[in-house]
């Protein structure tokens, strides 16, 4: 720290300041642009286990509200218990676990590259969407 305050008092004069205050305002902005929330869009379908009467309910059930960045998946603070499953293109499962109404964040494993299908499972709810990482 002590280097850089000398180079700046001893090497940097207004003019020179300026640039690299502007220079390093562009980098931040860059970096800030590359990590950006996306919001997943889910579609809805219901699983029917074949059960007698266990039908399905015929009233609207909302969408999951989850954000990505990175590697971090963010739910919305009131949302229920559901079963995670990542899949690859073979609708192979590479990546499962239980999201429990207490958490919010869930960090997916970073061997995980290129696009995916993310299923969530509520009861006899199926929500799908797609992500890439």
């Amino acid at each position: 720290m002590i280097l850089f305050e000398y180079f700046c008092t001893e090497h940097l004069n207004q003019k020179n300041m300026k640039k690299l205050l502007v220079f390093l305002a562009l980098l931040m902005s860059v970096t800030f642009a590359q990590a950006q929330q996306v919001e997943i869009n889910f579609t809805c379908s219901g699983i029917h286990d074949g059960s007698i009467g266990n039908q399905m309910p015929r009233g609207p059930v909302a969408l999951p509200t989850v954000y990505l960045e990175d590697y971090t998946l963010t739910f919305a603070t009131s949302h229920p218990e559901y079963v995670l499953y990542i899949k690859d293109e073979d609708e192979e499962v590479v990546y499962s676990t239980i999201v429990t109404s207490a958490e919010t964040i869930v960090t997916l494993p970073t061997y995980l590259t290129g696009s995916y299908k993310i299923e969530l499972v509520m009861g006899n709810w199926l929500f799908t969407g797609y992500i890439t990482l």
